[in-house]
This record gives C-alpha cells, structure tokens and sequence, in this order.
C-alpha cells in the first residue's frame, strides 16, 4: 500500500466505519425523532440538489466567507499593532480583558439593534466571533519574536514593509493560523446562531424551520450538510496553512538533521 493510499484509509477510515454502524444501528429505528440514516440520505439528495441549495447554502457560504475574512484580516492588523507597540497594548489590554469575556452569542441582539436582520448584522457577528481568538495569538506571537532575528534584521536596516513583511508577520505566522483555527469552528456556529436569530434564509434557518414543521429527515440531513460545510471550510484551511507555514516546516526539518 503506498503512503497515499494509507494516508486516505486512515482520513477515511473513521468517518466510513461511523457510517456504516449508524446505517445498520438506525436500520430498524421507529421513533419518529430519530429516523434511519437511508430516510435522511434520501431526504438529502431530494432536499439539498434543489432549489434549498442556492436559497440557503449559498448565502450561509457568503456570510461565513465574508465574516470570517472580515475578522481575521481586523485581527491580524490590530494584533501586530499591539503587539509591537508596547504603550497601545498596556492601554487596550484591560479592555481587550473585559470584552473578550462576553460570549458572542450575547451580543447579537445588540448588534440587531445597530445592524438590523439582515445580512450586515449576520456578517458582523461571525466577524466579531472571529476576532478575539486570532487578536490574541497575533498579540503573543508579535511579542514572541525572536530577539536574535530583531538584532539582526535592525543591524542589516531591514524596516518598514520588509521588516513587516519578513520578520514580524513570518515569525508570528504559526499562532496566527492557530487562532485561524480556532476561529474558523466560532465562525460556523456564529453562522447557524445568527441565522436562527433572524430567520430569512440560510443553512441556520432552514434546520430550525424543519424542526418547527417536523420534517425531522431534512432537519437531520441539514446538520449533516453542516458537518460537510466545516470539513470543507477546514480542509481549505490546511491548504492556506500548508502553504504560509512552508518556511516553519522547513526550519523544523534543518534542527531535527
């Protein structure tokens, strides 16, 4: 077996073994709540192939792509600029502390009151979800630079962009993608959270909606296609990261020789 092959038995692997225990387990099922797994595949593809996928997963899609850019971009510069600054980050830690603290879902009503029911406020609170988490690894892993590559980017007059560019957000790049992560499973749940707020469309909406009309297999294949969404949205994720911590693998494979 090549190392290819063994690579996607071992992805693949637990997800099908689930599968198949949950088709023979819920093959017999007769509580309605709980139907067999071929009811919801089948209300599936009868569901989500259809009108339901550019009515509610597409706009789910945008908001969630739109929100989560939004956040980690905002985090990622006001991190460096605390980071490095040592005035803003004594002056903004206390109140960075206190705000932190709420959970997002708290604070949507406030936001439906400034934002409305729309799409700005949906956006707005996946954002705000996304930013603490990749502000405070930005934060630590500015703070966390090499003192060594300092001294050495200074002595060779490496400043403004390049210094930026090379030093502070190349060295600081490993915790950013950690909080990158991170923020990524807030997104999704602020996502479905939001749309349950302020019911129009979405992923959120429609799960909420079959629950309340008793459509029980489509409620369950619309947390099924939600599971997909975050295995999609975390796969792309490993392809930025593989890509922007190259020159961090690399370093770790010259110690290791």
């Amino acid at each position: 077996m090549t190392a290819v092959a063994r690579r996607l038995v071992l992805i693949l692997g637990l997800p099908v073994i689930l599968l198949v225990v949950w088709w023979f387990v819920s093959a017999g099922s007769t509580t309605y709540y709980l139907p067999p797994l071929s009811a919801i595949l089948d209300a599936f593809g009868r569901k989500w192939t259809g009108g339901a996928l550019r009515d509610h997963v597409l706009p789910s899609v945008a908001r969630l792509s739109l929100g989560y850019v939004l956040g980690v971009g905002a985090a990622v510069v006001l991190g460096v600029l605390i980071g490095l600054v040592r005035p803003v980050r004594a002056a903004t830690e206390p109140v960075f502390e206190f705000f932190r603290a709420f959970p997002p879902p708290v604070l949507v009503p406030v936001i439906m009151l400034f934002a409305g029911i729309g799409d700005t406020m949906k956006v707005i609170v996946i954002a705000m979800g996304c930013l603490w988490p990749v502000l405070l690894n930005t934060v630590e892993g500015v703070r966390g630079l090499d003192g060594i590559l300092s001294d050495t980017s200074r002595a060779y007059r490496i400043t403004g962009l390049a210094r930026l560019r090379h030093l502070v957000l190349r060295g600081a790049s490993p915790q950013i993608m950690t909080g990158a992560r991170q923020a990524m499973a807030i997104a999704i749940i602020l996502m479905v959270i939001s749309e349950m707020f302020a019911p129009t469309n979405g992923l959120g909406y429609s799960i909420v909606e079959d629950q309340r009309t008793f459509a029980i297999p489509e409620m369950w294949s619309g947390i099924i296609l939600l599971g997909l969404l975050g295995v999609a949205y975390s796969l792309l994720l490993r392809v930025v990261e593989w890509r922007v911590l190259a020159w961090h693998r690399g370093l770790r494979r010259a110690r290791r020789s």
